[in-house]
């Protein structure tokens, strides 16, 4: 059985069929059934064929056909044309007078330059790169542990100049409490005396009374004044309380001073704004006096419910249905993304390379569209609903989230860093909340200064707290002086920090500074209800406006 199975496999079968092989092509060196012969010789008609016993047959090299000339092979090659050709070819045109040599000989060089290269690659060329390969390995896993151990020791520094502040703000506090209490105890020293003298002073007009009706010429005559003694209060040191004075440039200088005391916290090399941000900021310096308005852009859309810009004179929109369109100022068309949220997205963004990012209200997630298809980037987690949302230009997202049922809803915005939670924003020193409950989303934007900005629609307020979450103010619309109490919605910060908001009841803009001091109304350019906020790359303001599902584009500084 052994040897049945072993001679089984050792038959040599047909090239065209699975019958065992009994004749062979020299030519064409295929191994041929005695039925598949003439097969052959019918397939290549044209060509001569060399058929012999599979036992005597000659491992050759197989010649290629001449596509030129029928029934002839090629046995040449034409070095001019680096083309195998036959004897006919090379007496007429186009390889008539053209260098030849033998096919063999040309297959042989080939071969061995085959051989060369495989060795050289096997020898050289491929351990060469296994050892950059291992290299770069080792530089991976070094950066890698650098990054690491760069995050520690900024930790570490974290905490030593988070202590070193509080150092500083203890040796103020402590000043002030010394140089208060010398104060306190001059002015308590200084009282005792004016109390002492009224005391005395007292006991002198009494004297003076009974002495003024006496009849005894003695002792009326032995009275001196002393009213000269009292004429100017006693002299005391007027120290003045200690005025507690700062500087803060945010981003460059932090200064603070208390009496002979100071403290200066200086940022040598900032980081840069983005370049487009750079870019801007050169000859960009006050607010026009008139805004203009620089397009007005139709769109399919029954109402438009976002605007995202994309570099200089583009922007995704979208309204109430499954698609985000990605239109130039002109209003043309560029790109259709087609979604599957119910009911449309819930807000868009764009991140610094230029991606949408999108919210699905469906499955609380933000997804990332790449190569026309969309990965989620952010899960909230099981009872907490996403509301709106922005890129930050370190990278970062910051998402609003709440939880609890549409009669009392909790709050928050969660700064991400890839899936991570890196920051909660939520509650107040006092302990109060920030943001009011209720069922309106935030729009939110990160000023240049890292401060988070927030449309609070529910507290009908914009509220602005500083990079580490604590409140630094708060924005009721009253400055501007409108007929209808402040209703806000979308939000943007420009390269200037200047802070403004679509205030859509009264069919304006407000622009604040990044301090929150009022700055200015634009109201003077056909805005109906506006209710999305974008800014160019060349600084332009792109105004969503909800109900006629225009977009104005606006130059405002």
């Amino acid at each position: 059985m052994t040897t049945s199975t072993s001679w089984a496999q050792d038959v040599i079968t047909c090239d065209l069929c699975d019958k065992a092989a009994q004749q062979f092509c020299n030519s064409c060196q295929v191994n041929l059934c005695e039925t598949c012969v003439k097969k052959h010789r019918d397939e290549f008609m044209s060509l001569p064929h060399d058929i012999v016993p599979f036992l005597e047959r000659k491992i050759q090299l197989v010649f290629p056909e001449c596509r030129e000339h029928t029934g002839q092979r090629c046995e040449l090659n034409c070095k001019k044309c680096n083309t195998p050709v036959c004897v006919k070819c090379i007496a007429s045109s186009p390889h008539k007078g053209h260098d030849v040599e033998e096919l063999t000989e040309t297959h042989e060089k080939k071969i061995r330059k085959i051989k060369s290269d495989t060795e050289e690659l096997k020898a050289k060329i491929i351990p060469k790169y296994k050892k950059e390969d291992h290299k770069i390995g080792n530089s991976i896993s070094k950066t890698k542990s650098k990054i690491e151990d760069l995050g520690k020791e900024s930790k570490k520094l974290r905490k030593i100049w988070h202590q070193e502040v509080d150092n500083i703000f203890d040796k103020i506090d402590s000043l002030g409490q010394s140089l208060g209490d010398e104060i306190l105890n001059a002015l308590q020293g200084y009282h005792i005396k004016i109390r002492n003298l009224i005391s005395e002073m007292n006991t002198i007009v009494k004297q003076n009374e009974k002495l003024s009706i006496s009849n005894n010429i003695l002792e009326v005559n032995k009275y001196h004044s002393k009213i000269n003694k009292y004429q100017d209060f006693p002299e005391h040191v007027d120290l003045k309380f200690p005025f507690l004075d700062s500087n803060i440039d945010t981003g460059k200088e932090l200064t603070i001073e208390m009496g002979g005391y100071r403290v200066t916290l200086k940022e040598i090399s900032q980081p840069s704004l983005s370049t487009d941000v750079s870019r801007l900021t050169t000859g960009i310096g006050k607010l026009m006096d008139k805004v203009r308005v620089n397009a007005t852009i139709p769109t399919t859309y029954s109402a438009l419910w976002g605007v995202a810009c994309v570099g200089e004179a583009e922007a995704w929109i979208y309204g109430a249905n499954e698609t985000i369109t990605r239109i130039d100022k002109h209003g043309a068309v560029k790109d259709t993304f087609i979604i599957t949220c119910q009911n449309g997205p819930n807000d868009i963004s764009v991140t610094r390379g230029r991606e949408l990012i999108y919210s699905d209200l469906s499955s609380e997630t933000v997804k990332i569209v790449r190569d026309g298809k969309s990965e989620t980037l952010i899960t909230a987690p099981k009872g907490v609903g996403l509301g709106k949302f922005c890129c930050t230009r370190y990278g970062d997202i910051l998402v609003q989230v709440f939880t609890g049922n549409s009669r009392q809803r909790i709050i928050k915005i969660i700064r991400y860093q890839g899936k991570d939670i890196k920051q909660e924003i939520s509650i107040e020193g006092q302990g109060n909340a920030i943001f009011k409950d209720g069922n309106c989303f935030l729009p939110i934007s990160e000023n240049n200064n890292g401060d988070v900005c927030v449309s609070d629609a529910n507290a009908n307020a914009v509220v602005v707290v500083d990079k580490t979450g604590r409140l630094r103010f708060r924005y009721n619309g009253k400055p501007a002086r409108r007929e209808e109490s402040f209703c806000p919605r979308g939000i943007v910060t420009d390269a200037l920090s200047q802070i403004i908001v679509a205030d859509i009841r009264n069919n304006c803009l407000h622009i604040i500074d990044q301090n929150g001091e009022f700055l200015r109304c634009v109201d003077d350019c056909g805005l109906e209800s506006p209710l999305n906020l974008s800014v160019d790359n060349e600084g332009r303001l792109w105004v969503g406006l909800l109900h006629t599902a225009e977009i104005k584009v606006i130059e405002y500084l």
